[in-house]
């Protein structure tokens, strides 16, 4: 089985460095899922982009790209849900 490595952006990095740090720990956990499952159950698909999807955590939302070719899955947004679209 295949694993994907995950990345992310400066600006995702930046966006985690805004959430409170108690809920850090579970954002980080489910992205850590996405290595071995980059489409989970639950998980959409953005409309109009061709490999960027978002999954749901708690009232946070992670925006990432799957790059399959070769096995990476880039986080480019983790914001709360009423700021995630912005």
């Amino acid at each position: 089985m295949d694993f994907y490595r995950i990345e992310f952006t400066r600006s995702a990095e930046k966006d985690l460095r805004n959430i409170d740090k108690a809920k850090i720990a579970a954002i980080y956990r489910e992205i850590e899922q996405l290595k071995s499952s980059p489409r989970p159950q639950g998980v959409k698909k953005l409309t109009g982009a061709q490999r960027t999807y978002r999954i749901r955590i708690g009232d946070y939302r992670v925006v990432y790209e799957i790059e399959d070719e070769v096995l990476l899955i880039l986080v480019i947004r983790i914001a709360h849900r009423k700021d995630v679209c912005r």
